[in-house]
């Protein structure tokens, strides 16, 4: 397992698994795969282009063939917000889940969001029934601050999302 930030070659590999993750979990993301098949690859490029406030990881196979996992950091940008940080877009291939893969994505957003200065916490957003990456994000020290209630719909039918909070400064000297 190889996980590094994309750069623009990765765009069409990113391009595809956001899509499959959009067809196979919509449920999981505020944009649709109708939306977002529609992007340009130039779009693509766009968005996973790194930042000093912004990358994208992904998580290749050994032989660097496919991309299996996926997940955006985002600083923000205000004066009385630069604290904080998002994770977005956070999916794994249904074919490489329970492999780890999720937890190890996570464990570098965490390491890198480490170098950026004055940050103290990142923040999230997860669909409230799903219980596995909730075990995840509770498990690597991310605490529920609140629930929104009809948070996304999509066809008809509503989801909650629990917002979860992580806080750099409760961190000890290392996290691995």
């Amino acid at each position: 397992m190889n996980i590094r930030i994309l750069q623009h070659s990765d765009a069409e590999s990113y391009r595809q698994l956001r899509l499959a993750g959009l067809q196979t979990n919509p449920e999981a993301f505020g944009s649709t795969y109708e939306q977002e098949a529609q992007f340009t690859l130039e779009t693509m490029i766009n968005r996973i282009t790194p930042s000093k406030d912004k990358f994208v990881l992904g998580a290749f196979a050994e032989d660097g063939s496919s991309l299996t996992g996926i997940v955006t950091f985002v600083r923000e940008s205000g004066v009385k917000t630069s604290h904080k940080a998002n994770v977005y877009g956070m999916y794994v291939a249904p074919s490489a889940r329970g492999k780890g893969i999720g937890r190890r994505l996570l464990v570098e957003l965490i390491e890198k969001a480490k170098e950026c200065d004055g940050l103290e916490q990142i923040n999230l957003a997860v669909v409230s029934d799903n219980a596995p990456a909730k075990k995840l994000y509770r498990a690597l020290g991310f605490d529920t601050y609140g629930v929104e209630k009809n948070a996304l719909k999509y066809n008809d039918q509503y989801y909650d999302e629990d917002f979860m909070v992580f806080r750099l400064s409760e961190l000890g000297p290392s996290f691995n």
